[in-house]
């Protein structure tokens, strides 16, 4: 028997107006939630068209000419604009009769690529039993027929498997959420030895080590330790028969571990180091599950997905914004002070599951609500960004390392947040969560 996905009807009218516009083809992204029941599908995002597409106003006419590329950063990008829970799915292509024939061979190569390229940029690790099924969905621009089928992304010779995929009315419109703040602290030190430093690998080599605790740490969901198979409502009233957008929101607190037990034997190695890199502030984050009776344990690994993300999403913004600003070959490090960006969230309509991006000081309202036109195909109004957390001043670590922290000069936020360029070949912000102003990124060299 193959999967069912629940989908909501306004991505059904999407499809269906995409399939008027747009011909002989489009493609673009499915975006929801996996469970072992069943699958919800709550928004469909087409792929943004290149310059030139967009200059001479015309799609490329043959299936052969889908630039896998560009679809998979596309969905790299779309990845990191999505709270806790959520996930790319599936691939959909919108093709004309003659087209319909291709459409399952290119679709099941889309599948797997854009797969690949999630999973690259991944901290964690799937679940034994997680769901591995990604849909692939083909539609006929003349007859509007729909055809659904899965592949098991886990195995390379996987074959298509039929599945239901079926339209419901407010499916997202009370679903749950999760919300925690994390102090992190986390020391990286630079080895003399190496004959560079590579900031952004030892970066995600100490970011490893650090979701490690995260996957191991306690979580509290108001106030209490909750067995992984219970209901995460039990005990709690759940909204019903709700066709208006409603959020019930849990509060959860992280105990992180100090120390391995006493059956875990531990060895202490000594290495000279020539710099360090700390990272150190607040995060806080958030996840959405769907409301059909879940599990403690799919709500709290989606927000602990949601840490892990949004923390190597925002280091991975950073760099990619250094390269641009300073090259890709830097040999001077100097004791630097680096901000990282601040975490906004979205609504939208007829959803309790709200989307989110990153925003450098400088950045104009106008330069996110283009970011959402191109990235989600989502128009967002100026007075529905809501930032978490304001930045005022900063502290800037001076070159001379004998300087003491009363010395330490203050900028403002201007001189500091970096510019991160907008375009589809640089990695755009996302992942569910806040920074409080007082998060950086410092650099030390001895």
């Amino acid at each position: 028997m193959g999967r069912t996905y629940f989908v909501e009807e306004a991505v059904g009218q999407y499809l269906s107006d995409l399939s008027t516009k747009l011909k002989p083809y489009v493609t673009g992204l499915l975006i929801g939630q996996c469970s072992l029941q069943r699958d919800y599908v709550i928004w469909a995002v087409r792929t943004p068209p290149k310059e030139e597409q967009k200059e001479d106003g015309i799609s490329p006419s043959k299936l052969a000419s889908i630039d896998e590329e560009w679809i998979t950063t596309h969905a790299s990008q779309v990845a990191q604009m999505l709270p806790g829970g959520l996930l790319v799915l599936g691939v959909f292509i919108i093709a004309t009769p003659e087209l319909s024939k291709d459409s399952q061979n290119a679709l099941r190569k889309l599948i797997f690529s854009v797969e690949k390229s999630l999973t690259k940029r991944r901290l964690w690790k799937p679940a034994e039993e997680e769901v591995s099924d990604r849909a692939a969905l083909q539609i006929c621009s003349a007859t509007k027929k729909v055809v659904c089928r899965t592949y098991d992304v886990q195995d390379p010779k996987s074959s298509a498997k039929p599945a239901d995929w079926k339209y419901q009315s407010a499916l997202s419109a009370s679903w749950l959420a999760l919300d925690c703040t994390v102090n992190v602290n986390i020391h990286i030190p630079l080895l003399a030895t190496s004959p560079n430093h590579d900031l952004e690998k030892n970066t995600k080599t100490g970011l490893n080590r650090w979701s490690k605790q995260i996957e191991d740490s306690v979580f509290l969901i108001n106030g209490q330790v909750k067995d992984d198979d219970t209901e995460l409502l039990e005990g709690q009233k759940k909204l019903r028969g709700n066709t208006q957008s409603s959020t019930q929101f849990s509060d959860v607190k992280v105990l992180t571990q100090l120390s391995q037990g006493s059956s875990h034997r531990s060895t202490a190695t000594v290495q000279v180091c020539s710099a360090s890199i700390n990272l150190k502030g607040a995060v806080k984050c958030r996840a959405y599950i769907h409301n059909n009776k879940p599990k403690v344990k799919e709500a709290i690994q989606a927000l602990k997905r949601d840490i892990i993300n949004t923390l190597s999403d925002r280091c991975e913004i950073l760099f990619e914004d250094l390269i641009i600003n300073e090259g890709p070959h830097r040999k001077n490090f100097e004791r630097e002070y680096h901000v990282l960006p601040q975490r906004l969230f979205v609504p939208v309509a007829g959803s309790s599951v709200m989307l989110s991006d990153y925003k450098f000081g400088d950045e104009t309202t106008g330069e996110i609500q283009e970011r959402f036109v191109e990235m989600l195909d989502q128009s967002v109004q100026a007075e529905d960004i809501h930032i978490g957390e304001e930045i005022n001043t900063v502290n800037i670590c001076p070159v001379t390392d004998n300087m003491d922290d009363t010395q330490q000069k203050q900028l403002t936020k201007g001189t500091l947040l970096l510019k991160l360029q907008q375009n589809m070949g640089v990695v755009i912000a996302a992942a569910v969560a806040v920074f409080a102003s007082i998060f950086s990124f410092n650099y030390f060299s001895d």
